[in-house]
């Protein structure tokens, strides 16, 4: 079974901090990690490829840097991994970021299984897994809890969060499936991971390679436009309104809301 992971590097969002004055994310010292998310959907490819045979690779589209994050994933049991890289790709919305993911895809051995998070955490949209499985014609599953594979049969059963309960869903391969953190706990790398990682050389595909026109990838790419970012104001700390009267307290709570312009 050819298993594919889609991961990313993210910004240690513990660290990022918020140029005020140009409103935008200061990357600069700020570590990068595997998005958690991600992390997730490898510890489950990883788990079916224990259970059912095959071959995880893993793909990621960012500067060089994001090696790093290949390597990690290497380290954890994946078999391969695969850079997208290109200048071109910078500033990538979702849609360009997916497009330019299936283009890579498409360059690779089909895979039967496709795992994503179920979102990345410097952007929280959970848009990149559902746009991939677009661009395959693949069906897809998201917010995965609990998976069954069934290869023998060429199918699966997937348990999914919804904000009301849960579903389950069964579905034929191909199959694109982005994953919450309940679906597993993640492994450690060992040493001897490590220490294949270290020696693993990762091949990069560049937009030569993927059949698509600059304007298709990047930022011109990209409908979606960032017109700000901004951190929320901090809140001060509320009044306590105690030891008096309750029509004491009453109008003291009105005078209060009429300072603060709510009432």
């Amino acid at each position: 079974m050819k298993i594919l992971v889609c991961v990313k590097q993210v910004p240690d969002t513990t660290e990022v901090r918020i140029d005020r004055e140009t409103n935008t994310l200061q990357r600069q010292d700020v570590p990068s990690i595997l998005n958690p998310f991600d992390r997730h959907a490898l510890e489950e490819a990883l788990r079916v490829k224990e259970r059912c045979g095959g071959t995880v690779s893993v793909l990621t589209m960012g500067p060089l840097q994001a090696q790093e994050v290949l390597k990690e994933c290497l380290a954890l049991g994946a078999d391969e991994a695969v850079l997208v890289s290109d200048k071109a790709f910078a500033g990538a919305d979702t849609l360009a970021t997916s497009r330019t993911l299936a283009a890579a895809i498409a360059k690779l051995q089909p895979a039967e299984l496709i795992f994503c998070g179920k979102q990345a955490i410097d952007g929280d949209t959970a848009q990149v897994g559902p746009e991939l499985a677009e661009h395959l014609n693949m069906a897809q599953i998201t917010c995965v809890s609990k998976l069954e594979v069934f290869p023998a049969e060429r199918r699966l059963i997937a348990e999914r969060e919804v904000e009301d309960g849960r579903e389950v869903l069964e579905l034929p391969f191909p199959a694109v499936l982005t994953v919450s953190k309940s679906l597993n706990e993640p492994r450690y790398p060992s040493i001897k991971g490590r220490l294949r990682a270290n020696k693993t050389s990762i091949p990069i595909l560049t937009l030569a390679d993927l059949g698509l026109q600059a304007e298709e990838t990047g930022l011109q790419g990209s409908p979606t436009r960032v017109v700000r970012i901004f951190a929320p104001e901090t809140r001060k700390g509320g009044e306590v309104i105690q030891g008096m009267a309750p029509r004491q307290a009453a109008d003291l709570l009105a005078i209060r809301l009429k300072q603060a312009g709510i009432f």
